[in-house]
């Protein structure tokens, strides 16, 4: 009996929670921040229950945490948790995590993080091409992270900005 080739990629979908931060990490920085995620995930628990869970830094700036929630759920508690450490992050590096009125784009090959009232204006007004790609930090599953985290600025959440 031949088994016919399949194109159906088996995978789990993991939960994910992006903290965007306002700029690039320094080296050290991001040998400090690894430590400290490192060392949260491995005690991290919902309800006693370990979460499998892990992290990446991705292109220097944004924080990516992704949990298994097949194998056990993130609760509300753990989720606060997560954003204790996260907040004792921002706040010893001053990176912006929280900050959520701004926008992350690439123009010229060069990731630029602004406010969202200036990034709207330049839009309107011609500084900021029209031809750039804009991440998306709504996202919250692996699989969409891996797909639609970058987009073009008119499939994006910012296409709304422009004609």
């Amino acid at each position: 009996m031949k088994i016919e080739e399949s194109t159906i990629v088996e995978t789990n979908d993991y939960r994910v929670i992006i903290y965007p931060a306002s700029r690039t990490f320094t080296p050290k920085e991001s040998k400090v921040i690894t430590e400290k995620l490192y060392d949260f995930l491995a005690t991290w628990a919902a309800h006693g229950k370990p979460l499998s869970s892990s992290f990446k830094i991705e292109k220097k700036q944004f924080i990516v945490v992704c949990v298994d929630e097949e194998i056990e759920a993130a609760s509300g508690c753990s989720i606060d948790s997560l954003g204790g450490i996260m907040r004792e992050i921002d706040h010893e590096f001053q990176l912006g995590l929280f900050d959520r009125m701004k926008a992350t784009f690439v123009e010229n090959n060069e990731i630029k993080t602004m406010k969202l009232q200036d990034f709207r204006n330049g839009l309107k007004n011609g500084e900021i091409s029209q031809n750039i790609e804009v991440f998306d930090f709504s996202k919250n599953t692996y699989l969409a992270f891996l797909s639609d985290f970058l987009l073009p600025l008119r499939r994006s959440w910012a296409g709304i900005y422009v004609d």
